[in-house]
């Protein structure tokens, strides 16, 4: 008969969930100590169910369930493609409650596999989908202290160290309670949360502010478009240059074209050959909003080329995509003369009446695209032809104010892309500045430790006890 096992002491407990030495990352306060991760929480495995138990919408006893897609970097989405399953099939252990970390346990992507959100709320009706992972903080820390763990880099390391070993679609529960997690006097504990909860709400005031920045890029870019092209942005030059302000004339765009034509539609792919052989031909994807995104290009062969010479393009024409994002416009520079186009439409533009820049600026306005989407065709394709674009009007000053008026766009818009994308930039640095505190949290680098506060292994002996 096989001997009983007899229980572990708290000493040999003791030593099994601290770190040894040489498997710890690296130093932290003498007061601390390093432990395993899964001293300090609980694990739980989702809700699992059928695909007839799933409803789309919500019913009256149902409960959401949380997938993959709803775990975001130290939150929850819900609001992202949400199932429901009756509660029947969920545990009271598997709501959801204030400070538990869900976590991506089982995916396909490298990138996606063990991503931590963070619940701020108790739920009685969100659950969690069985490839998520559940860790659930244990009384005798504080909680929100191993709240941060799960966005830290330490936490993301460990990860990455797992996955980059093997191709890991799924986060063993060893995976997790193995980690080794830095532990702190809990009086420690509550000063770094009220330390990194008072760095980062002005760090977040800051990026609300600087998003508002990015995002308002396009509100500023309409206006001064809409400015250009009803003259009030040159009502200065007008008044220097002695140019009435009744001298724009309304205009069809056919009017101010020598030609409006279409690219290549019927089967280009059976001209396609290679780079060596061929003639590059724009398609959508390379008319960009005034400027031409030169990669991904298609070839068309001789036959296809000499087939196809309406369809060639020279310096100077204005190409407007059809389909996709109908009227984004750029213009032919002298480096692609010659190119062939595909399913675009090619305005040649009179320069004795319109300038290009000029023509292609009016297309790619907010106001011009209201009237492109209003008069497309082949709406499923949300389609735009030659006729449609012929038609268009447009106020036409004279060619000195239409450069003008090209020079301030150009400007104002550039000042504009500069306060952008340095908003943008000081976005990334405030994700980076949050980073680091969080580094500097767990090395005990913040500046609120105690040296006098006793060891942090005595907590630990008291959560072992305990548990």
């Amino acid at each position: 008969m096989p001997k009983k096992k007899t229980a572990l002491t708290i000493e040999e407990r003791l030593q099994q969930a601290l770190v040894p030495a040489e498997e710890q990352p690296y130093e932290v306060p003498e007061n601390w100590v390093w432990v395993r991760l899964g001293n300090f929480i609980d694990l739980l495995r989702g809700v699992s169910y059928k695909k007839h138990d799933v409803h789309n919408e919500k019913m009256e006893n149902d409960c959401l369930i949380l997938r993959g897609g709803n775990i975001i970097e130290g939150g929850l989405d819900l609001n992202a493609d949400n199932v429901y399953v009756d509660k029947s099939l969920v545990s009271e252990a598997q709501l959801i409650r204030k400070n538990d970390i869900i976590i991506v346990s089982s995916t396909g992507s490298v990138k996606v596999i063990g991503r931590a959100g963070l619940a701020f709320y108790d739920y009685n009706d969100v659950a969690f989908g069985a490839f998520l992972t559940l860790a659930r903080p244990k009384n005798g820390c504080n909680k929100s202290f191993v709240d941060l763990f799960f966005q830290s880099f330490l936490y993301r390391q460990s990860i990455r160290e797992l996955a980059s070993g093997v191709n890991i679609n799924n986060i063993r529960s060893e995976y997790i309670t193995n980690m080794t997690f830095p532990l702190p006097p809990l009086s420690e504990q509550q000063r770094i949360v009220e330390h990194i909860e008072e760095l980062f709400a002005k760090l977040d005031e800051a990026k609300e502010r600087l998003q508002e920045v990015a995002d308002s890029f396009a509100v500023r870019k309409a206006a001064i478009l809409h400015k250009a092209f009803t003259g009030e942005l040159t009502k200065p030059w007008r008044r220097e240059n002695g140019v009435s302000d009744e001298s724009w004339e309304e205009k069809f765009v056919k009017d101010i074209c020598n030609d409006i034509k279409v690219g290549i539609v019927i089967k280009p792919s059976q001209y396609y050959t290679d780079q060596k052989n061929g003639v590059a031909a724009f398609r959508s994807a390379n008319v960009r909003e005034s400027y031409i995104e030169d990669k991904d290009w298609v070839y068309l062969n001789k036959n296809g080329q000499d087939t196809n010479k309406r369809s060639e393009v020279h310096t100077g024409d204005v190409l407007i995509v059809r389909s996709g994002n109908p009227g984004t416009a750029c213009v032919v520079t002298e480096k692609y003369d010659g190119f062939n186009a595909i399913d675009i439409l090619i305005a040649v533009p009179d320069s004795k009446k319109v300038t290009s820049e000029f023509l292609c600026a009016y297309t790619n306005s907010p106001a011009c695209k209201t009237l492109i989407s209003n008069n497309k065709r082949g709406m499923a394709l949300a389609h735009f032809n030659v006729g449609g674009y012929s038609q268009l009007p447009i106020s036409l000053p004279s060619l000195p104010e239409q450069h003008e008026i090209v020079r301030l766009i150009d400007e104002l818009l550039a000042r504009e892309r500069a306060a952008q994308q340095a908003a943008e930039q000081a976005l990334v640095s405030i994700d980076l500045m949050k980073k680091s505190i969080l580094a500097r949290a767990f090395r005990g680098e913040l500046g609120t430790n105690k040296a006098s506060e006793a060891s942090a292994l005595e907590l630990l002996r008291q959560v072992l006890a305990e548990g």
